[in-house]
């Protein structure tokens, strides 16, 4: 049964050579892929190679390390995904499992011939420490292999993919080009260059800030150097802009998913390629990108860094957002009780001469009211003076009872009002997955499932077919819990992650955390199944034990959600037992 690898952002970008979604399915979940291209090219003119290392650094009998899904870096980082194989490195998708979060990693051996280069590009930018940019976390050379751990930012969108919808708007190109040129002026200023700066090397958050990702590593994995690494930034920024404006990539070839100039036409400046360009912005774009030093006034001087950048922008006027636009109230509904009906009247092609409204009588002041007026007030006096008789009655009762001895019959209870236990709560000591095929789902967060956190959870794997698990991918998957001591297990309460047709759980009675032997020859408890989020089961007849085995037979189709695709899967945030 094959399992579906999880969609991520790519976290070692290769370009504008290939698109990424085809290394994606190069690419599989065990570290498979099949072979690059290392030729890479920068930024600034289409037709000049950036310089590879010499020699010595020839990467093409070097491969990447032989890994796989699960294997853990450090005893803490867990690869979960390979984005990237490329030149003898890779890139992954992972969880650092001592602070549980999802974090990207690039492993390369430590023979590779830019092992060095590579860390020592890393913990330069780590050094940085500028918010701007997506920070190197860790790096480090253990036994044979080297490693690169950096942040992950799963509410992050890339450039790439907000270009493939539409340009930006002209505040947000404004924003881009402000905050990156900004970025790389700081970045130069201590030295480092990224000259790997394309559209999926820009991130924008889901607060509108621009993080940038791979400085000085993305090239140091790659073995690119330029002579001048200010122009190449600043060019490639121009490029980016020209890109955010016209949705076209401002060379005669296709990049980065986005269609390139029609040949043979030179450089045109934004507003030329598309209508409705800020004039201001297009200029811009022209002073940073190679174009001889013309620009689009041709009075302005070329930008050749991105500190001389930064403060031409700085002098433009600034773009101010777009203003909200609100979509205007519906007509009042008024009620027309005279005409009989709700809305308003036709109105009619030809004027229809006012008609003066007929003015109801007041309340009960006609000849009806004042008969149903006399009517209830009589009823009234006689409700009065029948409830007086019956209160007084009832007292005189009550002082004859008081003086009577009460007999046995009336002290002793009726027979048969017993009440029926309440269900207790039974506290839950511990869990373990049981796998008994030897392939577990998520053993780190079975805890999770009893925390009394309902925004926790364990997710299964995500499958292909469903919903039942039986025969073409399982027996089924679940978690046994220890109620700390032999207790009377009654029922149960599941609380899931996801609705759908359908999931279907079963209780059962086991001998330990890890029970031997298979599930059909234990004591069932309860089962059921259900289409929304929650399951209760009750037990036809208690059954006593200290172990209790959820197992989970069939799943859901549920869409994707964060790291996990769309496909067969389940997750159980909180549990619970009665007895």
């Amino acid at each position: 049964m094959a399992e579906r690898s999880t969609a991520a952002v790519d976290v070692a970008d290769n370009g504008g050579n290939e698109p990424l979604s085809a290394q994606e399915r190069k690419a599989t979940a065990d570290g498979a892929a099949g072979s690059q291209k290392s030729a890479e090219k920068t930024a600034s003119d289409p037709g000049e190679t950036a310089k590879e290392d010499p020699a010595p650094g020839n990467t093409s009998g070097v491969t990447a390390p032989e890994l796989h899904s699960g294997h853990k870096l450090a005893k803490r980082y867990r690869l979960e995904e390979c984005v990237t194989r490329l030149d003898g490195f890779s890139s992954w998708r992972a969880v650092d499992e001592k602070l549980r979060r999802a974090v990207g990693v690039h492993v390369l051996p430590a023979e590779h011939p830019r092992a060095r280069s590579v860390l020592a590009a890393a913990r330069s930018s780590a050094l940085l420490g500028d918010p701007r940019f997506v920070q190197v976390l860790d790096a480090v050379e253990e036994g044979d292999l080297v490693y690169v751990v950096h942040e992950w930012l799963p509410d992050a969108v890339e450039l790439t993919a907000l270009l493939a919808a539409a340009p930006l708007e002209a505040h947000d190109a404004y924003q881009l080009v402000e905050q990156v040129s900004l970025a790389m002026t700081a970045a130069h200023r201590e030295g480092l260059a990224h000259l790997r700066l394309t559209p999926s090397a820009v991130l924008r958050t889901s607060t509108g800030q621009y993080r940038i990702r791979g400085l000085a590593v993305n090239a140091a994995l790659r073995g690119i150097s330029v002579e001048r690494p200010q122009r190449t930034d600043t060019e490639a920024i121009g490029a980016l802009l020209y890109a955010a404006l016209t949705q076209r990539w401002p060379y005669e070839n296709d990049a980065h998913g986005l269609t390139g100039l029609p040949k043979g036409v030179g450089l045109l400046p934004p507003d030329q390629v598309r209508a409705g360009v800020h004039r201001g912005l297009s200029e811009l774009a022209m002073r940073a990108l190679v174009n001889d030093g013309a620009t689009a006034s041709r009075q302005d001087p070329p930008c050749t860094t991105p500190d001389e950048l930064a403060k031409a922008v700085a002098a433009m006027p600034r773009i101010r957002p777009p203003e909200p636009t609100f979509t205007a109230p519906p007509d009042y509904q008024r009620t027309t009780y005279q005409q009989g009906g709700y809305g308003r009247p036709a109105v009619h092609p030809r004027a229809v001469a006012a008609r003066t409204p007929v003015v109801p009588p007041a309340p009960l002041e006609s000849r009806t009211g004042k008969a149903l007026k006399w009517t209830v007030s009589a009823l009234l006096i006689a409700a009065l003076g029948l409830g007086s008789w019956q209160v007084a009655d009832r007292l005189l009762d009550q002082g004859k009872n008081s003086r009577e001895a009460p007999t046995s019959s009336e002290t002793s209870p009726p027979e048969g009002d017993d009440k029926p236990n309440t269900p207790v709560p039974l506290a839950i000591h511990g869990a373990q997955e049981y796998a008994p095929d030897g392939s577990p789902q998520n053993p780190s967060t079975v805890g999770s499932t009893y925390d009394q956190d309902s925004s926790s959870y364990w997710r299964t794997k995500t499958y292909f077919d469903g919903p039942e698990f039986a025969p073409s991918i399982k027996q089924g998957v679940g978690i046994v819990y220890d109620l700390g001591s032999e207790k009377t297990v009654t029922g149960g309460s599941i609380a899931l992650r996801y609705g759908g047709n359908h999931t279907a759980i079963s209780l059962y009675a086991v001998d330990s955390l890890t029970p031997s032997g298979p599930v059909s020859s234990m004591t069932k408890i309860a089962n059921g199944q259900t289409g929304s989020s929650t399951l209760k089961l009750t037990a036809e007849k208690p059954v006593t034990g200290r172990y209790v085995l959820v197992w989970m037979t069939a799943m859901p189709h549920s869409p994707k959600d964060g790291f996990s695709d769309p496909g067969y899967k389940q997750a159980i945030t909180d549990v619970s037992f009665t007895g």
